[in-house]
């Protein structure tokens, strides 16, 4: 071997530890080699060298096994030694100290994300309501049309009829926000009441299996309990030991503007409401209904009213590229922060997206949570022993990873990746299209070919087609995360600037616009520009989930599906 060709050879390989993303690798062998913990928690700002204990000069920094490898190339030089073992030495010292540059600037990056991501959490735009204490029963409430049924629950406009401010006490009523109280003429007529003089939603659940008790009913309706609010319970109901399907305790997410919030849970006996034996006369207890199967007291669950659902406006509207990038990152941002709390909704789909319009955007907000997937755990994985595990909703609408699993003692189905399928397919309905694994479209998520999904409209951005075109991907290993798409939509929204310089986004161009994008959200607050509340809060919940790995994934997938041809470095 010619000592050119050493030198070349050893230039290459210290190269490759770059371009091919070695470096995060080599840390994670690190970790095992130190016996420490891989994964999510061991994430840190400041990476440790990847040499075992023993080695202590070059664990304190590459920079020393940088320069004893050229110090070593140089005395070969001068003591003697083959040539191209020299070269191997010198251009291997040097693709070390390549390795360190990087390794300083990730440092530099991850430190700068937490930062961010620190002041976002800490950081309130808005003021929470002040508690009260009334809303437990189901006279409290003012019940007026039917808005709303589905297979397991009809829906009810409502108002509180609580004692007076004066009183000291808050009512429902007052939880609307002062904007969200000054809605346009054309968000009022999507519905067929008024949100001023009816704002809640009371949802009315079918009890065929439980008994009458409120212990029963609590446990086998667990899940409906997910999204609810800190004080939806009264006190000694929350000592009540729920066992749900899930697990020993009901699974509670936090507040998130794209996830609903219940404020109130009780039980209390059926009630004939306006349209119940013509809409639903077989849910209704005897009493009411002598042909009746359901007993006599149930779930209700008290939540804010929404014009319609997301389906139903999508009958009436088709909105533009940049709103309806906007109305997928929102579930996107929506599903990301049920994953990161350990929950799947495993029945994502238009008419379980509720909206409202907002001067600048449509807002979604996730419901009906009746089939989630709530484990204690927050592991997201179901072993299916049988055929008697529940695989979540409506089958037509499942990730192929669900729909193909088949039952067995070792089998575990995997649902991180299967609400972001969901989003993919929505994204379709979003732009004007049918979803395309209805029955009338007739793809099957079973056994579909990517290359037959139909192409979304040419005015649809091209991030968008890119975003829905990899959370349709079979494969979940290669489908990205709803975090990763999520930062996907944001920087195309918000970050061209960084991905347009020769279609490479450096490290320091990115930390110095997310500083930029810092300043600014936080300038903005809680509304934006001219009232785009809903821009405003995607900003943020982007700031306030900044991970230098999402980040990086994002980066690469975007210039990977502009740029085929090109090599994505480290």
């Amino acid at each position: 071997m010619s000592v050119k060709h050493a030198l070349n050879r050893g230039l290459a390989l210290g190269r490759s530890l770059l371009q091919r993303g070695l470096l995060k690798p080599a840390v994670r062998v690190a970790a095992k080699l130190r016996g420490d913990r891989v994964g999510p928690a061991a994430r840190t700002a400041q990476p440790r060298s990847f040499l075992p204990a023993r080695y202590r000069f070059y664990r304190s920094s590459l920079r020393g096994l940088a320069a004893q490898l050229q110090a070593s190339a140089l005395r070969r030089r001068f003591i003697g030694g083959f040539p191209r073992n020299r070269a191997v030495f010198l251009a291997f010292g040097l693709g070390v100290g390549l390795i360190e540059q990087q390794l300083e600037e990730d440092r530099t990056t991850a430190a700068t994300c937490q930062e961010i991501q620190a002041v976002f959490r800490k950081k309130r735009f808005q003021t929470p309501p002040k508690p009260f204490n009334s809303g437990y029963k189901l006279e409290d409430y003012i019940t007026g049309n039917q808005v709303g049924k589905g297979s397991n629950a009809a829906v009810y406009e409502a108002a509180a009829r609580f004692a007076k401010e004066s009183d000291g006490q808050r009512s429902l009523l007052q939880l609307r926000e002062e904007e969200e109280e000054e809605e346009g003429e054309k968000g009022r007529s999507l519905t067929c009441c008024s949100l001023r003089n009816f704002p809640l939603a009371i949802k009315m659940m079918w009890n065929f299996g439980p008994s009458s008790s409120s212990e029963d009913i609590l446990k086998s309706m667990s899940q409906e309990l997910v999204p609810a609010g800190a004080l939806a319970l009264k006190q000694e109901k929350e000592q009540v030991t729920l066992d749900g399907d899930f697990g020993v305790l009901p699974k509670r997410v936090s507040a998130h503007p794209n996830v609903i919030t219940v404020y109130r849970a009780f039980t209390a006996d059926v009630p004939l409401l306006p349209g119940a034996l013509e809409e639903y006369p077989d849910v209704l207890p005897s009493r009411l209904n002598p042909n009746g199967l359901g007993n006599d007291c149930t779930l209700f669950l008290v939540m804010k009213n929404y014009p319609c659902t997301l389906r139903q406006y999508l009958e009436v509207s088709t909105p533009g590229g940049r709103q309806g990038a906007l109305m997928v990152l929102q579930l996107l941002e929506g599903v990301d922060h049920l994953c990161r709390q350990g929950v799947a909704h495993r029945d994502l789909k238009s008419d379980n997206v509720l909206l409202e319009l907002d001067s600048g955007c449509p807002r979604l907000v996730i419901t009906d949570f009746g089939c989630c997937l709530a484990q204690r755990n927050s592991s997201l994985q179901l072993p299916f022993k049988g055929p008697g595990v529940s695989r979540g909703g409506n089958p037509s609408l499942m990730a192929p990873e669900v729909i193909t699993a088949v039952h067995g003692s070792d089998v575990v189905i995997d649902y991180s990746k299967a609400d972001a399928w969901a989003v993919g397919a929505i994204s379709y309905e979003i732009f004007g299209q049918c979803n395309p694994f209805y029955r009338a479209v007739g793809l099957e998520s079973r056994s579909y070919e990517e290359k037959q999904l139909p192409p979304l409209p040419s005015g649809v951005p091209v991030a968008v087609q890119l975003v829905t075109r990899l959370l349709l991907r079979r494969n979940p290993s290669k489908r990205p995360s709803a975090r990763v798409a999520a930062d996907m939509l944001h920087l195309s929204l918000w970050g061209q600037e960084v991905l347009a310089d020769q279609g490479s986004a450096g490290m320091r161009e990115l930390v110095n616009w997310l500083l930029c994008q810092t300043a600014v959200v936080l300038l903005k607050g809680c509304r934006g520009p001219s009232g785009k509340s809903v821009e405003a809060e995607l900003q943020r919940s982007f700031l306030s989930n900044l991970e230098l790995e999402d980040l990086r994934s994002a980066v690469g997938f975007l210039l990977y599906g502009q740029r085929p041809a090109m090599i994505l470095s480290a």
